[in-house]
């Protein structure tokens, strides 16, 4: 996922257009895509899809998930997977991070329901937390931090591909009884993820030159799907009264917890990391890619693991988390790449 480039330099303010400067800026620290999302549901909000079309829109959102998987496996290297095993220690860390801390963040998160969130919402929090890092932002993340980028890679690719097996048994373990979870679901994952994740690898061969060169058209269909899944999960989460069960005080507690949680990673992300012996740049990796939860995979993965009637509970606190996870994560890059050689202590935003 693309992050706001936080080095990007302030244009300017010149005396004679300083208005001119102000949308400048505005418009090239902007993430097209965040926007794109944040108009999905203000439009689902007012103009949910009902009826015979909310039925063919879900068969339309089906083949946009086989189509970002089968992307996933086309651009995912084999060699990165299997450069993986050669580090176990640094990226087992990022999976014991990402798949062990994370949940129990989440399981404990659950005794604020309903007393500070809804029950609903915080079933969201637990699934966000079972979903695998980003890629994107994490690797530039740790560039701009001066950390090991070959290492954040392969932990964030590694990630990612762990997490199409992983993340469902997840879900089936904590969730399982609260979302239905069953053996048609495990057909379904097996269909609609796994299959054309394999499928993508097997013609990655040929396919990849193609998908390199058009990189442009790949990212905007890609990315489109997951616009398209976000509408069609908050046209099913309004018409369910999604907005009559969520108040304000909610989304405000929801926030407050999704800082509370990233913060608490970020520390025990950067003290373990010394605790272990990295050098500073494994450190970074560590940081960075054990720190994220991926909107692009956990979005398409809703939608195959969970009931329709949830998915807009389901979603709102990922979306949530990530524009928090991109925020604070680009100022504590920018902190320790100005100062590379320095933090024994936790980084804080």
């Amino acid at each position: 996922m693309n992050a706001p480039d936080p080095a990007t330099p302030d244009v300017p303010d010149l005396p004679e257009a300083p208005r001119r400067s102000w949308a400048r800026r505005v418009v090239a620290r902007a993430d097209l895509f965040i926007l794109a999302l944040l108009a999905a549901v203000v439009v689902a909000s007012f103009l949910p899809v009902r009826g015979e079309a909310a039925e063919i829109l879900r068969y339309v959102v089906v083949a946009a998930v086989a189509w970002l998987f089968f992307l996933y496996g086309v651009r995912l290297k084999t060699s990165e997977a299997v450069a993986a095993l050669r580090d176990w220690k640094l990226h087992g860390s990022v999976l014991a991070t990402t798949y062990l801390v994370f949940p129990v963040l989440g399981l404990a998160a659950q005794l604020l329901a309903p007393a500070v969130i809804p029950t609903e919402l915080a079933h969201g929090v637990l699934f966000l937390t079972l979903l695998p890092s980003t890629v994107q932002s994490s690797i530039a993340f740790v560039s701009i931090a001066r950390g090991n980028v070959a290492g954040a890679v392969v932990a964030a690719s590694f990630s990612n591909l762990v997490g199409v097996v992983v993340t469902p048994l997840l879900v089936a373990l904590l969730l399982g009884g609260t979302v239905g979870f069953s053996a048609d679901s495990i057909v379904k994952i097996a269909l609609q993820l796994l299959a054309p994740f394999v499928a993508g690898q097997l013609l990655r061969r040929w396919l990849a030159p193609w998908v390199l060169r058009h990189k442009q058209l790949t990212t905007v269909t890609d990315r489109g799907s997951v616009v398209l899944v976000v509408y069609s999960a908050f046209s099913q989460g309004v018409v369910d009264g999604i907005w009559t069960t969520v108040s304000v005080g909610s989304l405000v507690a929801l926030i407050v917890l999704s800082a509370v949680m990233l913060t608490a990673v970020l520390w025990a992300t950067w003290a373990g990391g010394k605790a272990a012996g990295f050098s500073r740049e494994d450190r970074v990796v560590l940081l960075m890619c054990g720190s994220k939860k991926s909107l692009a995979s956990g979005v398409p993965m809703a939608t195959v693991l969970l009931p329709a009637a949830t998915l807009g509970f389901m979603v709102l606190p990922l979306m949530i988390f990530h524009q928090i996870q991109l925020l604070v994560c680009a100022v504590v890059a920018r902190r320790l790449g100005d100062k590379p050689d320095v933090p024994v202590t936790a980084p804080t935003p």
